[in-house]
């Protein structure tokens, strides 16, 4: 099965039976889309709240996960032929990222409350992928958003915001994202009636959407072979939904989260647990291992996933091949996934990728 197969099985409607074979040839997974089954929203709201987006499937909303799995070749070359390492290419969805995913099942689940609506406006902080989740639903189902976003973030993720017509603020870049958080914080105790704060760091509904579509989807791609799931750590949803789900499997699933090696990093969107503020959705017994990534490597994996296996993403995603390769080469047989949160795009004007 070639790459651009798997790659174009994400704009399928048919699957692939094929099954895994533990031989160097990449393990035959059902890798493509099953349907892009419309997402059910809330069938009324009261006077004055938002006009849901339509659940035809040419919506938006329903393309909205279903990403594919791609092997790594050139990478894993020097693996023995029972270790087989697999990315998902979270980048894939139309907002560009695994975000996608939580901001939609946030958003859902604050209208079918009714937290959400009646003019309120969708208020959180992000470190780029979830602002821009939010303001492109924002967009699309008609409420407006605000957010609070670190002043080093990339251009590229200000200005896709923006055009989304999200309002940004852009807070003390030496804070951090929990110096943006606590401005959040501080503008929803001074404005309560005006917003909905997302919270997206201590939202269940963040982790919900991985347990009942990410992991879901991982174990019927994997025929239920996964044996390791790698993933960075940064609200945590990812992990802790993907990772509760394959536990409920297959409890002998090792789930390893990666996060930053100091606390001062150049790697957007992940957070080193031991000196930030924690997630209230983090629980850290679903994680069995917690891997370490400079953010030199994760750079100079971001670029060498691009130049060898033709996959342009972003520095996290680079992160998680560099732990997820660390981790190969300690096995004598495994089907790692590692999920690769975005693509590259939205990170061209970082100065490493011409290094």
């Amino acid at each position: 099965m070639t790459h651009a197969h798997l790659i174009t099985a994400h704009h399928r409607t048919q699957t692939d039976p094929t099954l895994w074979t533990p031989d160097k040839e990449p393990a035959k997974f059902d890798t493509g889309v099953h349907l892009h089954t419309p997402v059910p929203m809330p069938l009324q709201q009261t006077a004055g709240a938002l006009a849901v987006a339509s659940t035809s499937t040419s919506s938006l909303l329903t393309l909205i996960g279903h990403t594919p799995l791609v092997p790594l070749l050139r990478l894993t070359a020097d693996l023995p032929s029972t270790v087989s390492l697999y990315v998902k290419l979270e980048g894939l969805n139309p907002g560009g990222s695994v975000k996608d995913r939580a901001a939609l099942s946030i958003v859902r689940e604050a209208l079918r409350t009714g937290q959400l609506g009646a003019g309120k406006t969708l208020l959180d902080a992000t470190s780029g992928n979830t602002g821009i989740a939010y303001a492109m639903l924002g967009a699309a189902m008609g409420f407006p958003v605000r957010l609070f976003m670190p002043a080093n973030a990339t251009q590229e993720r200000v200005q896709i915001m923006r055009a989304y017509g999200a309002e940004l603020t852009l807070t003390d870049p030496a804070a951090g994202i929990d110096g943006a958080r606590q401005q959040v914080h501080d503008l929803v105790a001074a404005e309560p009636d005006l917003y909905f704060h997302a919270d997206q760091y201590n939202n269940p509904a963040n982790p919900l959407a991985h347990y009942t579509t990410t992991g879901p989807e991982i174990w019927q791609q994997t025929g239920q072979q996964i044996t390791h799931f790698v993933a960075g750590l940064g609200t945590s949803g990812t992990m802790m939904g993907t990772g509760r789900y394959l536990h409920e499997q297959n409890p002998a699933i090792t789930l390893v989260g990666v996060q930053p090696d100091t606390a001062k990093h150049g790697i957007s969107g992940l957070k080193h647990l031991a000196t930030a503020d924690i997630p209230g959705i983090y629980t850290p017994g679903i994680v069995d291992r917690v891997m370490e990534v400079t953010t030199e490597e994760a750079q100079v994996m971001a670029s060498t996933i691009a130049r060898q296996e033709g996959i342009f993403v972003g520095i996290s995603a680079g992160a998680a091949v560099a732990a997820a390769l660390r981790l190969a080469r300690t096995l004598a047989h495994g089907v790692i996934i590692a999920l690769l949160p975005d693509g590259g795009f939205k990170y061209v004007s970082a100065p490493f990728w011409a290094n």
